[in-house]
């Protein structure tokens, strides 16, 4: 056949072979405890701010990054000041780690305090107020967007609501489920976050899962396995730790660490309270592709 007249267009494209096309190799998700981080978030002295949670360098990818798709973030706001957010994403999840206040985004004006957890759609302006002295733990997934050089919704194009859940609700909803008459049958005593935009999906954002987990004082989350990264801050647990893939990590205060995708995995309370923690993972994203993977070991 005649060769074709070469052009700019063909000129890009590029041919891999069988072994070339699949061999694709990149870091792998370190299991890690985010200690110097919370150091700075909780200083004293620290002004009001974030705390990017970033493992780029370990994994990298050329923008900051907790996990491939997931971006958390300390953020540090003084009594009597306010921190204006403006992330690229498509949904953001705040827990109100301290303190007190109020967010305003557009006509949206949420009053918040410790305990509670709220969204906000991405790609909107936010100023948050902070009525005491507060520490926010807020989640993204700007790594996603950044990855495909996306932009944020459109204004009102975004299908996430803003959405409170309080603090009281929480302890409501979690006490019922340690009543339960079969509670020492489920796999586990937690609470998935869910919304009206997401009844379909029972997610917290599309790509997203978030929910309280708990342990009670003698009990364990028996080994298992699952595709989603899991990006977990410790709310109340001591005496408590975690075994991952045969390595023992005791929890630390208000640290947050991450369980690689497909890690065998157990969590034990050895203390004498009830243990609290909040697992966010890309779990809406394997759901939609039907790739969990959720099995016990």
């Amino acid at each position: 056949m005649a060769a074709r007249v070469a052009t700019k267009y063909t000129e890009r494209a590029k041919y891999y072979d069988s072994i070339d096309g699949f061999n694709i190799k990149r870091a792998p998700i370190p299991a890690h405890v985010f200690r110097n981080e919370r150091e700075d978030a909780f200083d004293p002295k620290a002004r009001t701010g974030v705390v990017p949670l970033d493992l780029s360098a370990a994994l990298g990818t050329r923008f900051p990054a907790t996990t491939p798709l997931i971006l958390a973030r300390y953020a540090r706001i003084r009594a009597g000041e306010w921190l204006d957010t403006h992330f690229v994403a498509s949904g953001e999840i705040y827990y109100v780690m301290r303190g007190a206040g109020e967010t305003r985004a557009g006509a949206d004006r949420l009053e918040w305090e410790a305990g509670d957890i709220f969204t906000l759609p991405g790609g909107r302006r936010a100023t948050h107020t902070a009525a005491a002295d507060t520490l926010l733990w807020t989640v993204t997934n700007e790594p996603a967007l950044a990855f495909e050089h996306a932009q944020a919704p459109a204004l009102g194009a975004a299908p996430m609501p803003v959405v409170h859940y309080p603090a009281d609700e929480i302890a409501r909803q979690l006490e019922a489920i340690h009543r339960r008459p079969d509670a020492d049958s489920l796999p586990g005593k937690s609470i998935a976050f869910g919304c009206a935009g997401t009844d379909e999906e029972r997610t917290i954002l599309p790509s997203f899962t978030l929910a309280m987990n708990s342990l009670a004082p003698g009990d364990a989350q028996r080994a298992h396995r699952h595709n989603a990264v899991a990006v977990t801050l410790i709310v109340q647990g001591a005496g408590c730790y975690s075994i991952i893939d045969g390595t023992r990590l005791d929890w630390e205060p208000d640290t947050v660490m991450t369980t690689p995708p497909g890690a065998e995995h157990s969590h034990h309370n050895a203390g004498d309270q009830l243990a609290r923690f909040l697992i966010v993972q890309d779990g809406g994203i394997h759901y939609h592709c039907r790739t969990m993977g959720f099995g016990y070991t």
